[in-house]
């Protein structure tokens, strides 16, 4: 893929940003706090003004907060997590890496049972699906990456900045 250079440390976390490529590589906690900056992670990659991407910042926030919390819920282990972030001309590539290599339950076959709509949880992959142009799973040498992809947004769609 890119060549990385040498990471930083970013909040006590250490961060790959390449600087001639529009990726971005974070480990993360294997705790519900990886949640949050996973969202501020993609927020600020997606609004990175050296590689404007037009895809919704608010669906992939929205999106990969699900795909590291279910890392976070249904993996075993204190390891941390990866989030990966690619932007690309036609919108972003997100993926979360967790040291399971069991595929997700339902990601990309639709459950023909609807989630209990007086229960918490259930809603995470339905979403992935559902509001993501692309989104499946691929096994790694340590485990499983989920990912999804979201195309840009026409540009009378944008938020404004």
């Amino acid at each position: 893929m890119v060549s990385t250079p040498a990471p930083r440390t970013m909040n006590g976390l250490t961060v790959h940003e390449p600087s001639a490529s529009a990726s971005w590589r974070v480990a993360l906690p294997h705790t519900a706090a990886a949640v949050p900056v996973a969202r501020a992670l993609v927020r600020t990659a997606l609004a990175e003004p050296a590689h404007p991407v037009t895809a919704d910042s608010d669906t992939a926030e929205l999106l990969t907060a699900e795909l590291v919390a279910n890392a976070v819920e249904h993996t075993a282990g204190t390891g941390p997590i990866e989030l990966v972030v690619h932007l690309l001309p036609t919108g972003c590539h997100v993926e979360v890496h967790d040291p399971d290599p069991a595929p997700p339950g339902g990601l990309t076959r639709p459950d023909l049972t609807p989630p209990d709509p007086w229960q918490e949880d259930g809603r995470g992959l339905l979403l992935i699906r559902a509001l993501s142009s692309s989104c499946g799973h691929r096994p790694t040498e340590s485990g499983k990456a989920v990912w999804f992809r979201l195309s840009a947004v026409p540009v009378q769609r944008r938020h404004p900045a």
